[in-house]
């Protein structure tokens, strides 16, 4: 079907070659043949005057033209599919469907998991893939390969709806054989000259990290970084070093591990862990009920944590 000139059909193409770059991994993805695929470039080049992607070495880049063009199209595409494409009529005990989620190793422990237990009783065909952030969560939101974003809200994006969810604290973090640390109490210059262990995402690192530094510059040693907030305590036991870590999350740890936790020799702002999702997913029904259902069973959660204690999370 042409609009003005255009074979529609070329914007999924055009949308696929874009976000590939690569033209054999586009006509993978889209089920065609490489020669096809360098077709449907040339007649895409033809129509919009543009070279659109440029081999450079052993890559391809996008002209300016094609870095206008992406965002517009994939946009297209996403209303398309959220508000014309009629999908089945949602049921929960049969439906269908792979959703996927951005998660932090933490968020998953504490929350997600008691969750996505619950929403299984209910949807058992439902399944579930978790990641954890990279550099740009956002930018798989806008391009729809993630249904939602479970993230502390300073990372989401302005330009779809969110929900919090809840709210955490920290706790210093020490192995309880420590030999530097006498009593439950740590001072800050205690804190500063002990050495670390720091959590650390590729994007930009978790909430504590950016403002700790702000404060205090780089006076702490960082003896050990990791990307995973539950290898944390074993990069604790057995050394004189120490960390911060979420409240919740340390209780855990400190249930099986021998781990003494302390109150921060400073006070530390809460994070507020929320929920994103795409706002054309609001008339997705199976993506509004799996988003309901996260945010009523997470809440119902949190709040039997809180009044039974981290037993409730580990027996759950």
């Amino acid at each position: 079907m042409r609009f003005k000139g255009l074979d529609l059909n070329l914007l999924v193409t055009l949308d696929c070659l874009l976000t590939e770059r690569n033209v054999s991994r586009a006509a993978e993805k889209l089920c065609l043949s490489q020669s096809a695929t360098s077709g449907a470039l040339t007649r895409l080049r033809e129509y919009f005057g543009d070279e659109l992607l440029l081999q450079l070495g052993r890559t391809m880049v996008m002209t300016p033209r094609a870095v206008e063009l992406l965002p517009a199209v994939r946009s297209v595409l996403l209303q398309v599919e959220g508000t014309i494409i009629k999908r089945p009529e949602f049921d929960p005990l049969s439906a269908k469907r792979e959703i996927r989620i951005i998660a932090s190793d933490y968020m998953t422990i504490t929350a997600l998991s008691a969750a996505l237990r619950a929403i299984n009783r209910e949807a058992p065909e439902l399944t579930f893939k978790l990641t954890v952030p990279g550099e740009s969560p956002q930018d798989l939101l806008d391009r729809a390969e993630v249904e939602f974003l479970a993230m502390p809200d300073v990372y989401l994006s302005p330009d779809h709806p969110s929900q919090r969810l809840f709210s955490e604290d920290y706790r210093a973090v020490i192995w309880s054989g420590n030999t530097l640390v006498k009593g439950d109490e740590i001072t800050l210059s205690e804190f500063l000259h002990m050495r670390h262990v720091s959590v650390n995402y590729s994007q930009s690192g978790p909430t504590f990290e950016g403002w700790f530094i702000e404060r205090f510059g780089n006076e702490r040693l960082v003896e050990v970084t990791t990307s995973s907030y539950s290898t944390v305590p074993f990069l604790i036991v057995g050394t004189d070093r120490i960390a911060l870590m979420h409240q919740r999350l340390a209780n855990v740890f400190a249930r099986m591990m021998p781990l003494k936790l302390l109150k921060p020799p400073v006070e530390i702002p809460q994070i507020h862990e929320a929920l994103q999702w795409h706002f054309y997913n609001d008339s997705d029904e199976c993506l509004t009920w799996v988003r309901n259902r996260l945010i009523e069973h997470i809440s119902t959660h949190i709040s039997e944590i809180e009044l039974n204690g981290v037993s409730y999370l580990l027996e759950r």
